[in-house]
């Protein structure tokens, strides 16, 4: 299922969620490589660009559980080896493992990737803003997305493939919308089925996506552990955070 959009309009303009779009964005376009294809050359792929600025800038799971960079020795052990006998001289000294958890979050492999995310995040984050509040909204999300990545990290904790995306903090916007808007209507399309619109309760829509998330093609290299543990901490934080003020408001008209 794919959401156009929610009839659960804000009363305030959404400056995170709009920051946080507009961030991903610039990001991806005026920092990441893999969108100028112009920086291949016969010598250098694109591929390889890309590839060395996500080792340079994104989570590794190795690196996290042994808290350090990678060099051949770590690799190595990450590898199932012991790790004896290998340089253990950083590939890169600079890189702050710890930071890396959160610059993955504003990173990501393509622009399917991208938008998706982006996509979600509007459309389910300004009715959680309004009602957490921009700054505690700014700290959830940040939050979700760690949660996510350290998730990631805990089932496949030797993995040396960089985790790239905010899809952990999305699914956090989504769980804490579960179970702040349940009855909103979401105003879905189901491709390439049926691709006109209808409407369905949030919680419907939501549900069924957490679900499909448990049949994730392990061969996908999608973080599907990241999405659960991301949308279980929004919904545990949505329930901690209900108001009790009421529910949803409508949109009139089409």
């Amino acid at each position: 299922m794919l959401p156009i959009r929610d009839l659960n309009p804000t009363t305030r303009v959404a400056i995170v969620t709009i920051g946080l779009i507009l961030a991903n964005l610039v990001i991806f376009f005026a920092w990441q490589p893999e969108a100028f294809i112009g920086l291949g050359t016969a010598e250098r792929s694109v591929e390889a660009v890309q590839s060395e600025f996500l080792y340079e800038y994104a989570m590794v799971p190795c690196e996290v559980t042994h808290l350090a960079p990678l060099s051949d020795a770590l690799v190595s052990e990450c590898a199932g080896g012991t790790g004896s006998g290998f340089d253990d001289t950083p590939y890169d000294s600079d890189k702050m493992v710890a930071a890396s958890v959160v610059v993955s979050m504003f990173l990501h492999a393509g622009l399917i990737h991208l938008f998706g995310n982006l996509w979600y995040c509007w459309i389910f984050g300004n009715n959680v803003e309004e009602r957490f509040g921009s700054v505690r909204f700014l700290g959830f999300y940040l939050a979700g997305g760690v949660v996510a990545s350290l998730a990631q990290v805990a089932t496949d904790p030797d993995s040396l493939v960089p985790v790239v995306g905010a899809s952990g903090a999305v699914a956090a916007v989504m769980g804490a919308y579960l179970v702040q808007f349940p009855s909103a209507r979401v105003v879905t399309i189901l491709p390439p089925f049926f691709f006109w619109p209808f409407r369905l309760p949030a919680w419907t829509m939501l549900i069924a996506w957490f679900v499909l998330q448990f049949y994730t093609d392990p061969a996908s290299g999608v973080a599907w552990v990241a999405h659960v543990a991301g949308f279980g901490f929004g919904a545990i934080v949505g329930l901690a955070n209900r108001t009790g003020r009421g529910r949803p408001r409508v949109a009139l008209g089409r």
